[in-house]
């Protein structure tokens, strides 16, 4: 298949690192529920295509238990580290994270990240609980074993707990979002508290599972003005926000596809319909049984 030419654009960090907006996810199908040392050769194989697709953003966890796939792709790609940015995330090991991040890049087989995040705010009982986690996330990035730090699936009550005591502060919120979960006022309050930046996951939930909705009509108007599919309407719209999209997929034609969102741009009218008609119905398809049913924090 032909590698279609293509820069795929970059969001600049509060810390002064950039970051591409389209990113490869190893988790979702590829989650393995067990670390037994098996090695998925498809998921490394996918990977790899999505590298030579140029695909340099790869996102990983260790909860997926994919990161020794991760770190087999990378070198087998043998594109230059420094092309490629790399995230992964600690949880299960969230009460001993310099352990943790030495266990991800041993199976990474990496130096360090270029970005490490925390999974998730579930694990904190209380403020100093954040505030603890947080100081042992900022070590590991003086220690040069991640270039930026950042969380996931944190609301406003965890940042303003974790940014009570921090002397940096997270580089990145990494959240399910997409039209039916856009989180009220936490993205202005990220960027007016810190500036900290929006990655989304499940990005294409309004144009998949949580199909049908009143997103429908106005997507697939959208595509076809601009000769794409929903999917990379959908993506597109999380980049004219300035929100990094994460997305995967095993098949190399899908991938090649999604990189069409480098070819078109969504006026902000169309971005802000797409916003209105979003906030018609509420889905969730992470996390629900710590939310109620229409609570769209």
């Amino acid at each position: 298949m032909a590698k279609i030419p293509t820069e795929i654009p970059s969001l600049k960090l509060n810390d002064g690192t950039s970051i591409p907006m389209l990113g490869y996810g190893t988790g979702t199908a590829w989650y393995k529920s067990g670390d037994d040392g098996k090695i998925d050769r498809k998921l490394i194989d996918a990977i790899k295509t999505a590298i030579k697709l140029g695909y340099y953003h790869l996102d990983g966890a260790e909860v997926y238990n994919t990161e020794r796939e991760l770190g087999t792709a990378i070198k087998e790609s043998d594109v230059p580290r420094e092309k490629l940015f790399v995230t992964t995330k600690v949880i299960t090991n969230i009460a001993d994270i310099p352990n943790a991040i030495d266990t991800s890049l041993k199976k990474l087989q990496l130096d360090y990240v270029d970005l490490y995040l925390i999974h998730s705010p579930f694990f904190a009982k209380n403020p100093t609980d954040f505030q603890t986690a947080w100081a042992s996330m900022e070590k590991v990035k003086a220690a040069g074993k991640a270039k930026s730090i950042g969380v996931s699936n944190y609301l406003q009550p965890h940042l303003s707990a974790t940014l009570a005591t921090a002397t940096i502060p997270p580089s990145i919120n990494q959240i399910e979002y997409h039209p039916y979960l856009q989180h009220g006022p936490l993205l202005p309050y990220q960027k007016s508290s810190a500036d900290i930046a929006t990655a989304a996951y499940a990005p294409l939930s309004a144009i998949t599972k949580a199909k049908p909705g009143p997103v429908d009509d106005y997507m697939a108007q959208l595509a076809k003005k601009y000769y794409v599919s929903e999917a990379e309407v959908s993506l597109r719209w999380c980049i004219e926000q300035g929100i990094v999209a994460v997305t995967t997929s095993g098949k190399e034609q899908r991938l090649s596809d999604y990189l069409r969102v480098t070819r078109f741009r969504l006026t902000p009218r169309e971005v802000e319909e797409i916003s209105k008609l979003g906030l018609e119905k509420h889905y969730r398809g992470f996390w629900q049984d710590r939310f109620g049913a229409d609570d769209r924090s």
